[in-house]
């Protein structure tokens, strides 16, 4: 049965659909002011042997399988605001490992979230996806417009994440006389250790320093309670997308039926011209969350400053993610990104040339602004472009664009304990001229058959117009 909005709704459900979306931001920022505190110190207090680098590509990879897999059967199963409820329990084992960190430890429970985020990030994206054409129907603002809107409202709230979770472990790692917060490497040194010529897997050893288990007790604590209270906001606060169905079959599928729709899919030329800019997605965010902060923040300042990095990346990133989903309206998406590829460019070659000294911490935090301005481009802009090319096939567009981030995220962890930042630096750079290059491609060929279409619309409007006085 087709969806009568103008009858079943009254305009103020308007209203009710942004508290839905403004609740389900909420949620995930709560959430994630957990899971990314704890992520983003991996690099630093749980660098030995590569423990917390492979704990975070066990999470990647658990979320591939969990995309191809996992998502519809699931969303299905529970409905869109359970699966993400409960996904939300999925991440708490990887906090309860941080109290006992070791190899048999930290991977199942890695493992555990990427199970766990498959089901999350699809069953969100659908939900905004739903509401925005609901919306649509009763604003008559377009669908497009209102999911770029909604995306970029929930990444502006959700990026606020990186605030609190990097203020809580700053404040935690930094309190009393914890000497295990600054760095242990000679003030001569830091030109020659830190910066591009890090390795990770000879130096991490020397610049980064075990932090006290009474802190990373209570920073656990924390998190903990922080992700309980997130699921229960979804849990007490948001709608049932029953309220919105729009009549959509959505089939139950099992494993194998879900790879093959993810594969279907994943033939597209479309998808596959867009796979290298959603792995450099994955890419650039590892590498600034565990390279930049542990090869200049914790080497050449401390691991106490690297939550006040991560935190100024937060702000510019959540302001990033609201401004630019309205500046996009004006100047379209193709502007945006070319400004994100040219200043992200920009910040790679300070990566590989400037060496970090004691005193100029000042110079990581303006990396961290605009780094965060580029990767807010990439989140709203990408995110809402699959949204409108694969209308109706939400669930497994937006899999794909999570499983292919993934690949980016296990890439980057991966190689991380085994490579000088200048090589991810130039990999990230590369990586990210091939993939805008071919989002172009992609770009200009939608709007070729936009143009090709609207060829064609004075036939179809007058049949619709006819149909229109007759009803």
């Amino acid at each position: 049965m087709t969806l009568k909005v103008e009858k079943e709704f009254q305009p103020s459900e308007t209203k009710r659909i942004v508290k839905n979306v403004v609740i389900i931001s909420l949620a995930f920022m709560v959430q994630f002011t957990a899971y990314s505190g704890a992520a983003n110190l991996q690099s630093s207090i749980n660098a030995e042997e590569g423990l917390g680098m492979s704990s975070l590509a066990a999470v990647y990879a658990g979320l591939v399988l969990s995309n191809i897999f996992l998502p519809t059967a699931v969303i299905k199963w529970i409905g869109t605001k359970w699966a993400i409820s409960l996904s939300f329990v999925a991440y708490m084992p990887f906090i309860a490992a941080q109290l006992w960190p070791s190899f048999y430890t930290m991977i199942p429970a890695g493992l555990c979230v990427g199970l766990g985020g498959g089901p999350l990030w699809c069953a969100k994206c659908t939900y905004l996806s739903v509401v925005s054409e609901v919306h649509s129907k009763i604003s008559n603002i377009t669908a497009e417009a209102l999911l770029t809107r909604f995306l970029g409202l929930f990444f502006m709230i959700f990026q606020f994440n990186q605030v609190w979770g990097n203020l809580i472990s700053s404040l935690v790692l930094s309190s009393g006389d914890n000497q295990a917060a600054v760095t242990a490497i000679n003030a001569t040194m830091i030109p020659e250790i830190c910066g591009a010529n890090f390795l990770p897997s000879v130096d991490a050893a020397e610049a980064l320093q075990r932090q006290p288990y009474e802190k990373i007790q209570l920073l656990s604590g924390i998190y903990l309670a922080c992700m309980a209270a997130a699921a229960l906001i979804v849990a007490i606060g948001v709608d049932s997308m029953k309220r919105y169905d729009t009549g959509r079959a959505v089939k139950v599928m099992g494993g194998v039926e879900m790879l093959m729709a993810t594969l279907k899919l994943l033939v597209e030329p479309k998808q596959i011209m867009l796979i290298t800019i959603m792995v450099f997605t994955g890419l650039q965010q590892a590498f600034f969350g565990a390279d930049f902060t542990a090869s200049f923040v914790s080497c050449a300042v401390g691991t106490g400053t690297v939550g006040y990095v991560m935190l100024t990346f937060g702000v510019s990133d959540a302001i990033g993610c609201f401004v630019t989903g309205y500046i996009a309206k004006i100047t379209g998406r193709i502007p945006l990104v070319c400004a994100a590829t040219v200043i992200h460019m920009a910040l790679v070659a300070t990566i590989l040339l400037w060496k970090p000294q004691a005193n100029m911490s000042y110079v990581m935090y303006i990396i961290a602004v605009l780094w965060g301005l580029c990767d807010s481009v990439w989140l709203v802009q990408i995110n809402a472009f699959f949204g409108i090319l694969f209308p109706g096939r939400e669930e497994a567009a937006f899999s794909n664009f999570r499983l292919w981030e993934s690949v980016g995220y296990i890439i980057a962890y991966v190689i991380s304990p085994h490579l000088r930042t200048s090589s991810k630096a130039y990999l990230i750079g590369t990586t990210m001229l091939v993939g805008v290059s071919l989002y172009f491609i992609v770009e200009f060929q939608v709007k070729r058959e936009r143009e090709e279409k609207e060829t064609k619309e004075p036939v179809n409007g007058l049949d619709n117009k006819a149909f229109t006085i007759a009803e």
